[in-house]
């Protein structure tokens, strides 16, 4: 497949086509608030962090949005247990303050349904990589969501994110294995990397369940089941994703 991957910093016409472009998250997934705070300011502010994938007619097939941030600030130095929401608010918040970035993280690698199944993921990741690098960066880490979890939503992170498989010693899931074929490391978990608290009544209209009863709920999609106080009028996802290391 013949495809053009360019940063958005190269292209900014394609600041709009990007959004248009059929993924297939949940729709749950949408609604996490430092997401919906900050994933539109990617493309606005750090434009040379986001990658676009296009065809020959300029179709948008996929896109990967990163952000630099600086790991090694004071009250930092790991890799946070809050995973994804995290790392965008140090991101923004580093930018305001004018500290100097020393790390770059993954934040979304998504391709259109269209071309699903193709590699393309495993070249957008590269692409990522030899964006850093080009940029003067050392490393990318990423707080992958497995894509194969939500298969096992009542298997703990912990197990799940260390599995292997027998054959070749690579991780089990794929997505975690095509970042480790890439050259990374399985580092850690983020066992809340996002947390989407809303109404039973928000629930309900994003997954089609009734979320009537307290306790736990298995949505399609979701890595663990979301936590239902359906007496109290909410529920609450939290999702854990995987750190991995990429040395440039």
């Amino acid at each position: 497949m013949d495809v053009n991957i360019s940063t958005l910093a190269e292209r900014p016409q394609l600041q709009g086509p990007l959004w248009q472009m059929i993924d297939l998250w949940p729709e749950f997934m949408l609604h996490d608030p430092i997401g919906w705070a900050n994933i539109g300011r990617i493309v606005a502010e750090l434009p040379e962090y986001v990658l676009v994938a296009t065809d020959a007619d300029d179709k948008v097939l996929a896109r990967a949005f990163s952000v630099p941030f600086q790991l090694g600030a004071k009250g930092r130095g790991e890799l946070p247990a809050t995973g994804w929401d995290q790392v965008l608010l140090w991101a923004f918040s580093d930018l305001r303050h004018g500290r100097i970035p020393d790390t770059v993280s993954a934040i979304e690698v998504a391709v259109d349904e269209g071309v699903q199944g193709t590699g393309l993921s495993a070249r957008m990741l590269a692409a990522m990589r030899d964006n850093a690098r080009a940029l003067g960066f050392r490393e990318v880490v990423a707080p992958v969501r497995p894509s194969a979890k939500h298969r096992e939503p009542g298997t703990s992170i912990e197990e799940y994110a260390f599995r292997t498989r027998p054959e070749d010693g690579l991780p089990y899931d794929p997505w975690l294995r095509v970042h480790v074929r890439a050259g990374a490391t399985v580092e850690a978990v983020a066992p809340a990397s996002m947390t989407i608290a809303a109404s039973v009544g928000q629930w309900r209209e994003w997954t089609g369940l009734p979320f009537d009863a307290d306790g736990p709920v298995e949505v399609e999609g979701a890595l663990v089941p979301v936590h239902c106080e359906a007496s109290r009028g909410y529920a609450v996802y939290v999702e854990p994703n995987v750190w991995v290391r990429h040395r440039l």
